[in-house]
């Protein structure tokens, strides 16, 4: 927030507008990534498969650790942030789970 009177320099201005826009863009991004996971954990409910496949997750750990090394991004951020959203997923497909095991 700028204060009361104070100019922001263009280049500020120009830089915060393009944070704006990536940011904008990793929601959407995002939305797009749990409506796909979502679908994967009804699939995963209906096969009777669980919630978590750590052979998967160790595997897109390491893709995404060096996907980061290659955008000249620190590999570890990458892997937290992987696990953050990870653990939604999983959270996610365990509430499918139950959902469709009370059904059934």
């Amino acid at each position: 927030m700028n204060a009361p009177g104070r100019v922001v320099p263009a280049e500020l201005a120009r830089l915060r507008g393009s944070i704006d826009n990536i940011d904008a863009a990793l929601i959407h991004i995002l939305a797009e990534r749990f409506k796909a996971t979502q679908r994967v954990g009804v699939l995963k409910a209906e096969l009777g498969l669980p919630a978590s496949d750590p052979g998967r997750e160790a595997q897109q750990v390491a893709r995404l650790r060096e996907l980061a090394r290659e955008a000249d991004l620190d590999p570890v951020f990458a892997e937290k942030f992987l696990e953050f959203i990870v653990g939604e997923v999983i959270r996610h497909h365990e509430a499918i789970a139950h959902d469709h095991a009370q059904r059934a």
